[in-house]
């Protein structure tokens, strides 16, 4: 299976408290929302794209305790964007002195800001259409830059605010 939507606007449109316990009810799926409410619940990634990406969060986890700029998160992260989308990619940073002006409440839920960088690493069964249109959601959202990394064609899309407007 690769994924299933849930369209709620029949429903109404869940709020961010009922979207929250949700996802928290159901801690075992990989669930996020688009800017309509459509609620996308993923199938976890192959044991390869799982390898991946976390050789990723290593890399970038060893240059941020270096560094020191921000904060780094993993696939099970969620943040709420501007747009009212609720994502979480593969991998992001946020810089420290954006992460800092959040309340403790604000960072135990789904951040209410967007990521500064964030990277999606398309898996076997990824549409990547899909993933595209996820990056450019990120870029109009408030991200400064991201990279779409595609290994099955060997290929990385780089996305920034600067080229993306």
């Amino acid at each position: 299976m690769e994924k299933f939507e849930i369209n709620v606007d029949a429903f109404g449109r869940l709020s961010e408290e009922e979207f929250f316990h949700f996802c928290q009810d159901n801690d075992h799926l990989r669930i996020e929302r688009d800017s309509t409410g459509k609620i996308v619940v993923m199938s976890p990634t192959g044991s390869k794209s799982g390898n991946r990406n976390f050789n990723l969060n290593v890399s970038l986890g060893i240059w941020n305790q270096t560094h020191q700029r921000g904060y780094l998160f993993d696939s099970s992260a969620g943040f709420t964007l501007p747009n009212g989308a609720t994502r979480s990619p593969d991998v992001s940073f946020v810089l420290k002195e954006k992460w800092e002006t959040l309340t403790e409440e604000q960072q135990e839920r789904f951040a209410p800001i967007c990521p500064d960088f964030v990277i999606e690493l398309r898996s076997k069964n990824d549409n990547l259409q899909d993933l595209q249109i996820k990056m450019e959601e990120f870029i109009h959202n408030g991200a400064s830059f991201g990279w779409l990394i595609d290994p099955y064609e060997r290929r990385i899309y780089i996305y920034d605010k600067v080229t993306m407007k």
